[in-house]
């Protein structure tokens, strides 16, 4: 079994839901085009062998989690720790709250295979930054995207590396393609 994490953004969600608050529970659903978009990241899932899915509670990842769990055919889990940065958190101040995470998901892919973790772009870019990304190919990919997130909506970076000793291997493994709905 191939050892690797994906670090996934939820898919699109009602950004015009105004009367519920963005960053607690339950925040806004998806909408159609992102019920797509989760439709899209599972069937890549699936195509990756990815045994494994956590989710932040929040509806939009909770959505996505389990849209993309049905089409692989595995369970999946809520784990809080992956909520969205909050007010007063800053990139550094996050980390140490989804670190624990991301190495619980690394060790366990080393005997269950690839493992996805659903989260928010405030928290992929804490991880990124952490995983040793470099600020000139974060900034590429924050020009690309939505609200200065380094993947879009249902996106997923792929997270490996050979041995111990080595540096970690990142890349922006999906992106889901352009999905038009109609109304």
């Amino acid at each position: 079994m191939n050892p690797n994490v994906f670090l996934i953004r939820h898919a699109t969600p009602d950004w015009t839901r105004s009367d519920l608050v963005y960053h607690l529970p339950p925040g806004p659903p998806l909408t159609e085009q992102g019920r797509q978009e989760a439709q899209a990241l599972g069937a890549f899932l699936l195509s990756q062998g990815v045994r494994q899915l956590r989710s932040s509670p929040l509806e939009r990842c909770l959505t996505t989690a389990e849209i993309a769990a049905q089409i692989c055919g595995i369970a999946w889990q809520v784990d809080d720790s992956l909520i969205e940065m909050q007010p007063g958190e800053t990139t550094e101040s996050v980390v140490p709250r989804l670190w624990p995470i991301f190495e619980q998901a690394w060790r366990e892919s080393h005997q269950h295979g690839p493992i996805a973790l659903v989260t928010h772009g405030g928290p992929v870019n804490a991880l990124l930054q952490k995983l040793g990304l470099d600020a000139e190919t974060m900034a590429q990919h924050k020009a690309q995207f939505d609200h200065a997130n380094p993947l879009p909506p249902a996106g997923a970076w792929l997270v490996e590396r050979g041995n111990e000793k080595d540096s970690w291997q990142l890349r922006l493994a999906f992106k889901p393609e352009s999905l038009s709905v109609s109304a």
